[in-house]
């Protein structure tokens, strides 16, 4: 009797311990922007090498990751536009950066080399408007002299999906585009008047590379992997400068994270010498009051251990680490703001 009451002990025992170890390995799940994809897919597989606990992100878009989050069919959502004070309120999500890049225009032109080609922001706003339709039109031109340019129709390529990388990209050419701002505006997904699309970064990098004559605009991350030929930009002060870490970090320079309502910082067209212009930083997305509260602490872990640990990938693949001050501010308001159905703070 008293064996079978210690072998029920040990079954009932096992079974306990699988039940944990179950859910301990069941992985945090995530969905949305494209932009920080490849560096989510870096620490996920450092940290489960140094854990044993996975991530499934899933780069639909933005506009996507907004929905699935509001939906609270995932751990957290992520996105390169942040949204503002009064959604956030409205929906229960609290939002945070987590690293910054830059999005950049790429082209497939004969005899221009990356770097070679010269554009504005009201050069750009007006091809993707179909008002400059030629790559030798004077407008472009007048930018580049001493560059061959050919006389080769302009294909546009943009995105076919809700994308952060659209909003960065359509809220500077509203910046530096007076008609395009009342025409076409900013967001994650507008009515482009011309063009074809591509779904995700890596359908946009794939268009462009496909069709001669060609302009898109990617993460810098994808243009450098692909080896695409990217264009300088005009930035705000008026120098054409070229996509690199040091010119993003210049447009984050002056950027008010601590006054700025869930850390909607906007870096477009930020003043400095060699900011670049389309610099943004990417944003994820959680709920204040958590339901599932052993997956949300596991998921704050494992941007905490980013944060502490994923810097170095991060320059690696070209992204811009937020700095210390930054990375303390959104912890102290994990401790805060994001709580278990009981209201207990996770942090």
């Amino acid at each position: 009797m008293r064996l079978n009451q210690v072998l029920s002990t040990v079954v009932v025992t096992l079974g306990a311990v699988m039940a944990v170890s179950s859910a301990m390995a069941a992985d945090m799940t995530g969905a949305g922007a494209t932009f920080p994809a490849p560096i989510y897919a870096k620490w996920a597989e450092a940290y489960k090498a140094a854990t044993g606990n996975g991530l499934n992100y899933q780069p639909i878009g933005s506009g996507g990751g907004i929905k699935q989050i509001k939906a609270k069919t995932v751990d957290f959502g992520a996105s390169d536009m942040p949204l503002k004070a009064d959604e956030l309120d409205a929906d229960g999500l609290v939002q945070f950066p987590m690293v910054m890049g830059g999005v950049v225009p790429v082209v497939n032109l004969d005899g221009v080399k990356a770097g070679q080609l010269k554009l504005t922001g009201e050069v750009v706003a007006s091809i993707y408007l179909g008002k400059i339709t030629k790559w030798n039109a004077a407008e472009i031109a007048a930018l580049n002299p001493g560059v061959k340019l050919p006389g080769d129709d302009i294909t546009v390529v943009h995105r076919a999906d809700g994308s952060g990388t659209s909003f960065l990209f359509t809220d500077y050419l509203s910046k530096t585009n007076a008609e395009f701002k009342t025409t076409v505006g900013s967001g994650t997904a507008v009515k482009w008047p011309v063009g074809v699309g591509g779904k995700g970064n890596e359908g946009v990098a794939a268009n462009v590379a496909r069709i001669k004559g060609s302009i898109g605009y990617v993460e810098y991350a994808y243009a450098k992997k692909n080896k695409m030929e990217y264009a300088q930009l005009k930035n705000h002060d008026g120098q054409f400068v070229e996509p690199a870490e040091e010119n993003f970090k210049a447009a984050a320079a002056g950027a008010e994270w601590a006054k700025t309502p869930g850390f909607a910082v906007v870096l477009t067209d930020q003043p400095g010498k060699i900011s670049w212009p389309i610099t943004g930083a990417t944003f994820i997305l959680m709920h204040k009051a958590e339901a599932n509260a052993a997956n949300a602490k596991e998921v704050l872990k494992f941007f905490d251990w980013s944060y502490k640990n994923g810097s170095a990938m991060a320059v690696e693949l070209d992204y811009v680490p937020m700095p210390a001050p930054v990375i303390k501010l959104v912890q102290d308001s994990w401790k805060t703001q994001i709580k278990d159905s009981s209201g207990k703070a996770l942090w």
